[in-house]
């Protein structure tokens, strides 16, 4: 089985935390969302307890809401004592509705509304991270109508190829992400923000891409990122107190995609940065990172029903099921691959090549392409593994299909914290 949380009992289904998988999906309908929240807590113990031993004071995880946000996931983050990013004024609110601590959030986002940054700050958001000059100005601006002082952090792209996904590379030169360091422009925008009322510049923020399997391109970053703040303490004699290197630890999806050890990887990027500063000169600075996939991709499993199976002859076979591209659009967005198989069969061979495909009327509505998987027949219950990052956040009503509901799984029990959408949300903003 690809992931330990994962299990086959006598009655030959697949058990998720020990829950039979069968009886989730008799239970609550499908498509389903699953989610292990035990597995979910013991990530962000494992990677927080390594920045906080390894680095300076006051540094922490960050759970990148766009993996998965819902109001289970904050009070989580706040049970666990971490922070929290945000890219929406809807991903805030979500937080601050269960209470989560303004102060650990950390607002991101290329392109942020007037009405964003009025948000952030009338909430007392801790940090906005800001993208370029023009938000830098009107953040400025907010503040001093509100007669505060915001702390910012400074996108910087430190051009790191990181070599992922062309689609989830965010550090290059040419990102719409931050502003280059090699073209002279985030020097610039350092000096600027220094001299910029209203707002405090506390440090800088990067992010090179995501599912890198390799620590060698943060350290690369980093390099990049420390070596731009000893010319800026130089210049203008502004030490860094906090540096942000991001998210984008890779998860393993499919047998033959390594396995991380995630509390290593962060005391290894934890350690060459203090090792650098130490060499540059420089403090060392509180450093932020910005898990989300890690904690939440593999926590995750989608149930579905068989609808059909049909086989073309001389060219392909389908197993068609009750979901698709509007709880899953990984595949269609960009040819994103899974794991999967029928969970009431998945002690027999796994020995029908087929594509997984979903309802809706697209041909790109594909969830998992030419995987070997048990025969299945109308019924049966297909389980999709490591759906826990972007598949709930991405969901659409696209067909108008009503969203699936989330259940959480803690030792033995299942609870719904997500409930199913109904005919009703769809139609709620009609007029």
């Amino acid at each position: 089985m690809l992931y330990k949380n994962l299990s086959v009992n006598n009655e030959g289904h697949l058990t998720i935390a020990g829950v039979d998988s069968v009886y989730l999906a008799k239970k609550y309908g499908t498509p389903l969302y699953v989610m292990d929240e035990e597995l979910v807590r013991h990530r962000c113990r494992i990677q927080q307890s390594a920045i906080e031993k390894y680095c300076a004071p006051g540094s922490m995880i960050l759970f990148a809401s766009k993996a998965l946000s819902m109001k289970e996931m904050y009070r989580i983050a706040k049970q666990e004592n971490i922070g929290v990013d945000v890219v929406s004024s809807g991903e805030l609110y979500t937080a601050l509705s269960v209470d989560f601590p303004a102060e650990k959030i950390f607002f991101h986002g290329s392109s942020k509304t007037d009405f964003d940054i009025s948000y952030g700050i009338d909430n007392g958001i801790g940090y906005f991270i800001v993208d370029n000059v023009e938000e830098l100005e009107a953040i400025s601006e907010y503040a001093g109508k509100k007669d505060v002082t915001q702390n910012i952090l400074l996108r910087l792209a430190p051009g790191i190829d990181p070599h992922t996904f062309e689609a989830v590379k965010t550090g290059k030169v040419d990102s719409k992400f931050g502003v280059a360091i090699e073209t002279g422009q985030a020097m610039e925008i350092t000096e600027k923000a220094l001299n910029t009322p209203n707002v405090q510049l506390m440090g800088f923020h990067c992010h090179i891409g995501s599912q890198i399997f390799d620590i060698e391109p943060f350290c690369d970053g980093a390099d990049i990122m420390l070596g731009f703040m000893k010319e800026v303490k130089d210049k203008f004699g502004f030490e860094t107190e906090i540096l942000n290197i991001g998210g984008g630890l890779g998860v393993k999806y499919v047998e033959g995609e390594p396995e991380i050890d995630y509390h290593q990887c962060i005391v290894d990027a934890c350690k060459y940065v203090n090792d650098k500063c130490d060499e540059k000169g420089l403090r060392q600075p509180i450093l932020l990172m910005e898990p989300g996939r890690s904690i939440v991709a593999d926590a995750g499993v989608t149930l579905y029903t068989v609808n059909s199976t049909k086989t073309i002859p001389g060219y392909k076979s389908y197993i068609a099921v009750d979901g698709g591209m509007g709880d899953n659009p990984r595949f269609a967005l960009y040819g994103a691959k899974h794991s999967a198989l029928i969970a009431n069969k998945a002690s027999e061979p796994a020995d029908f090549h087929c594509t997984l495909a979903g309802r809706c009327c697209e041909s790109d509505d594909v969830i998992c392409e030419d995987i070997d998987i048990q025969k299945a027949e109308r019924g049966d219950i297909a389980a999709v593994l490591t759906t826990g990052a972007y598949n709930y956040s991405m969901a659409s009503n696209y067909n108008r299909v009503c969203r699936p509901p989330i259940v959480m799984l803690k030792g033995g029990e299942d609870r719904v914290v997500v409930r199913r959408e109904t005919f009703d949300d769809l139609t709620a903003c009609d007029l």
